[in-house]
């Protein structure tokens, strides 16, 4: 009998690294299926957001079942979509899309991903005051997830203060009132908050560097980078060379690949095993060629 076949794509920018495809292929044949999954660089293309209705069209017309979306693609695909699951109509960001009878559905796992991750990686974290870097798409879904799992005083600071302020807005329309604030000086948040969580794409590879100074850190910290490649970001070294418990973006790209691998095939996955598999494909990438 000839195996179920599903075609499988990722769009975003400077994906080569991603772990994604073959987490994906793998668990597929575990399943018995045929899954063929496509990384879609918009920076190995040299295309913009603004390629983006072009590429959906042509993913339906190819017979894609689904695609994943990453930076800096999550809130740009919103208008082109026919529908969306009510939590990502709630945090305003999309990871998932099904393609399924003519229709796009939209779905966000990277909220539930980063929860599950920081519940199980943080045990016992103090969660009184946290400061979130980065505001776009993957920010959203982090911040939506922090206040969920308790945080009391999220600060959130971006480069563009505009995007800062609105998602701070959103948060406490959802949340309550003071939930969540708008950060006008990060090192100062640095200094108040117990933890802090990297939602910028600064520590990935072409993005060197760390998202702020990290002589701020003091061993009273928590660190949390939803980076993932590399696994150990310039920012996580530091926070543990100064003593600080460290999370790194690993488990939130397992578990959120894993709610995404059910979406496209309806398939449960065994995280388990998905998560086995990211860590062998990173063993194999840091190994000499």
């Amino acid at each position: 009998m000839e195996r179920q076949s599903f075609l499988l794509g990722l769009i975003g920018s400077g994906i080569q690294k991603s772990r994604t495809p073959a987490m994906h292929e793998l668990e597929g044949d575990a399943h018995g299926l045929r899954v063929l999954y496509q990384t879609i660089d918009l920076e190995t293309l040299k295309l913009g957001v603004d390629a983006l209705p072009d590429l959906l069209s042509a993913a339906e017309r190819m017979g894609f079942a689904g695609l994943n979306i990453t930076y800096p693609c999550k809130q740009a695909i919103l208008p082109l979509l026919n529908e969306l699951s009510p939590e990502a109509a709630r945090i305003g960001a999309v990871n998932t899309v099904v393609l399924k009878d003519g229709r796009r559905t939209g779905h966000n796992t990277d909220c539930t991903g980063f929860a599950l991750n920081f519940r199980m990686g943080l045990p016992g974290a103090r969660r009184a005051r946290v400061l979130q870097l980065g505001a776009g798409g993957a920010g959203a879904a982090v911040a939506n997830a922090l206040l969920q799992e308790g945080v009391e005083r999220l600060a959130i600071f971006d480069a563009d203060k505009q995007r800062s302020a609105v998602l701070a807005t959103a948060l406490c329309s959802a949340f309550g009132a003071g939930r969540a604030v708008a950060s006008e000086d990060a090192a100062a948040d640095v200094a108040a908050c117990d933890g802090l969580v990297n939602c910028t794409p600064i520590g990935a590879i072409g993005h060197p560097g760390a998202p702020i100074d990290v002589d701020l850190l003091t061993p009273a910290h928590w660190v949390a980078d939803i980076v993932y490649f590399p696994i150990e970001t310039e920012l996580l070294a530091a926070a543990r060379a100064r003593g600080c418990r460290t999370l790194d973006g690993g488990g939130m790209a397992v578990f959120q690949a894993a709610a995404a691998f059910k979406l496209f095939t309806g398939r449960e996955p065994d995280v388990a095993r998905m998560r086995r598999r990211f860590e062998e494909i990173g063993d194999r990438t840091r190994q000499p060629a």
